[in-house]
């Protein structure tokens, strides 16, 4: 009797230990698989770039776009890690083609003009180039909060301060579009344009890949120097790390 109650005694013993030991193993795959998760970090994006509310009179051309990258930080929420904020910093450009027209960024105009060459010599390559050092911020929301896996969606602003604007036109034509000569011209002026910018951005997807939408609240030119034309971009995001 006396055996049968230590036979018993142990095989408890060990399997309470057994149970502990793996109580713990699934606590330390779990803590792994949430540490390891993506947060989105490295965030590239490629749009197709619209000038909204643009007069008629300015002609584009071509596939006008835009391409940035961010690093960003992510913060979940400790009371729900489904929810986060996000920041960091970045560089976003834009590059906007005319059909056989040019904008005097370099002109002492007393607003920005934009030339009509399409009944005299002109280049077949114009674009209209700028980059914004900028800061977005977003509130993320993922609906598997442990992997960079199933759907997602952020919101949020971005503020930029203008670093580079620059016309670039190669490819001089004459009026019937036969060549003149092969050379690039390139002329840099921020004299006209807006030296910040407040956009709002959206996106949403899956995994790694997501469409994302940024509106530009402010003008692309100063109040007053030229038409007040708001940027739209809608396009692909690449996110991970």
């Amino acid at each position: 009797m006396r055996r049968i109650v230590l036979s018993a005694l142990v095989i408890c013993i060990t399997l309470n230990s057994f149970a502990q030991s793996d109580s713990a193993v699934v606590k330390t795959v779990k803590k792994v698989t949430h540490d390891v998760q993506s947060s989105d970090h490295l965030v590239i994006q490629f749009g197709y770039l619209n000038w909204t509310n643009a007069p008629d009179s300015i002609r584009t051309s071509g596939f006008p776009h835009s391409f940035n990258v961010y690093l960003m930080l992510d913060f979940p929420f400790k009371t729900d890690p489904h929810w986060s904020v996000a920041l960091g910093p970045g560089i976003s450009t834009d590059h906007m083609y005319f059909d056989k027209m040019y904008p005097g960024i370099k002109e002492t105009t007393a607003t920005i003009r934009f030339f009509d060459l399409a009944d005299t010599n002109h280049f077949k390559k114009v674009k209209l180039a700028t980059a914004y050092a900028e800061l977005p911020v977003e509130l993320r929301y993922r609906f598997n909060a442990e992997e960079n896996k199933g759907v997602k969606f952020a919101l949020g602003v971005k503020i930029g301060a203008l670093i580079n604007a620059h016309t670039r036109s190669s490819e001089l034509q004459n009026k019937s579009d036969n060549p003149i000569n092969e050379y690039v011209m390139k002329e840099s002026s921020k004299r006209f344009l807006n030296k910040s910018r407040f956009s709002v951005n959206g996106r949403i997807g899956v995994g790694h890949f997501s469409v994302f939408a940024n509106y530009s609240v402010t003008s692309l030119f100063k109040e007053g120097l030229g038409p007040v034309i708001r940027p739209l971009t809608v396009g692909l995001t690449l996110s991970g790390l």
